[in-house]
């Protein structure tokens, strides 16, 4: 990635891929909310972050005035061989970079995959693959909680959902870290596009004689009133499932070990208190929630006293809207037992996730399989922990200890 100016002032010049920013943005926004709510910056291009609760959850309600046909934190662009989504994603990945009617036909078609019925099904499997993956390391002593584990999980289930060989698995992670990771360098993000867009593709030509029982063998034999959908629209929504449901999830689980580590008194809480895990994974991801989106300003307008024009963009900085005082109690803190907990982890509004009830599966498996068998862990001394940041924030490496 390209080296940037230092940030100055924050209010008026923000840069989200900042390393100290990425690594702790806690106390900027904290800053930001008391004397500007909603920082600009024109880094990369006219861009603007709101930081309180009721100004992100406004926003992604109006979808008149905050469209969501582009939803990269990091604009593309830059000098480079082309892209090839622009050529066969002529919609993008919906439904999460389309604005109604697109979105609501095309949300519908995989709401029946992550309903809470079909969620509990891919629960064993999940449980088998955490037990699995700790059997690996477990005898060492130490892992990296992240690279071993938080990252192995998401992609092989989400193998599972697409119907495509979960030996694939580190293949696809490295596609999407390039898309996510490296969105300001556009040769990796073409090489992960590129990737991902021609594996698709050739499955997409095989699903057509030997259509299977999974999700991607079902939208290409899906219809919209009465009319096949496009093989466009088959694309991008299996890029979707593959690129959200990869690095949001992985870097939730990464993110929570990385708090019980640190943490000992939750973490002996969770033990002595197994029957407060699903408040537990709740109040973990309002804390560290990953995925910030974009959306785009359709038209001059004036909000919370702002002169927005339009083509400027507004990244919907959920994590920040978790962490407001005005919308929580004591945010700072991780309260596992917190009651009143309307986060915003998943999005809020039309974009909400659709496949939240999958992540909340995963997270809490993967929390309970690790602290049955690694009931005592901590942080490896004198070893750094690595974050990722921009589109989605979350541990890369985060080596750890146990006995």
């Amino acid at each position: 990635m390209g080296e940037t100016t230092p940030v100055e002032d924050w209010a008026g010049d923000f840069d989200v891929l900042d390393p100290g920013y990425v690594a702790d943005p806690f106390a900027r926004w904290d800053d930001l909310r008391e004397r500007c709510p909603i920082a600009h910056s024109n880094r990369r291009g006219s861009t603007w972050l709101p930081t309180r609760y009721e100004d992100v959850t406004a926003m992604a309600h109006d979808v008149d005035h905050f469209s969501s046909l582009d939803i990269s934190v990091i604009p593309f662009e830059g000098e480079g061989p082309e892209d090839p989504a622009e050529a066969v994603l002529p919609y993008g990945v919906p439904p999460i970079s389309a604005d109604p009617p697109l979105h609501t036909w095309t949300r519908r078609l995989l709401l029946p995959w992550f309903s809470h019925r079909r969620v509990e099904s891919y629960e064993a499997v999940t449980r088998e693959l955490c037990s699995g993956l700790i059997e690996g390391f477990l005898e060492q002593g130490r892992a990296d909680a992240a690279v071993d584990y938080a990252q192995q999980i998401p992609v092989r289930v989400i193998a599972r959902i697409l119907g495509v060989p979960a030996e694939m698995a580190d293949t696809f992670t490295e596609w999407v870290r390039d898309v996510l990771e490296f969105a300001d360098d556009p040769e990796k993000r073409i090489e992960g596009m590129t990737g991902l867009i021609t594996y698709f593709l050739a499955e997409i030509e095989r699903r057509k004689v030997e259509p299977g029982e999974d999700l991607l063998s079902e939208l290409l034999h899906s219809e919209f009133e009465g009319v096949p959908v496009e093989e466009s629209l088959v694309l991008g929504v299996a890029a979707l499932v593959l690129i959200a449901g990869v690095d949001t999830t992985w870097s939730a689980i990464g993110s929570s070990l990385w708090h019980l580590a640190g943490h000992p008194g939750d973490r002996e809480r969770l033990l002595a208190e197994p029957e407060l895990m699903a408040l537990a994974v709740e109040e973990l991801l309002r804390a560290y929630s990953p995925v910030t989106m974009a959306r785009i300003v359709t038209g001059d307008v004036d909000f919370g006293g702002c002169p927005m024009k339009a083509g400027d963009k507004v990244l919907m900085n959920f994590p920040a809207a978790n962490r407001d005082p005005a919308a929580f109690e004591r945010p700072e803190e991780v309260i596992l037992d917190r009651a009143v907990n309307r986060h915003v982890a998943f999005g809020s509004g039309i974009h909400r996730c659709a496949g939240s009830n999958l992540a909340r599966m995963e997270l809490r498996v993967a929390l309970e399989e690790w602290l049955r068998r690694i009931p005592v862990f901590s942080l490896a001394e004198a070893e750094e922990v690595t974050w990722a940041g921009g589109q989605v924030r979350g541990p890369r490496l985060l080596p750890v200890v146990f006995r």
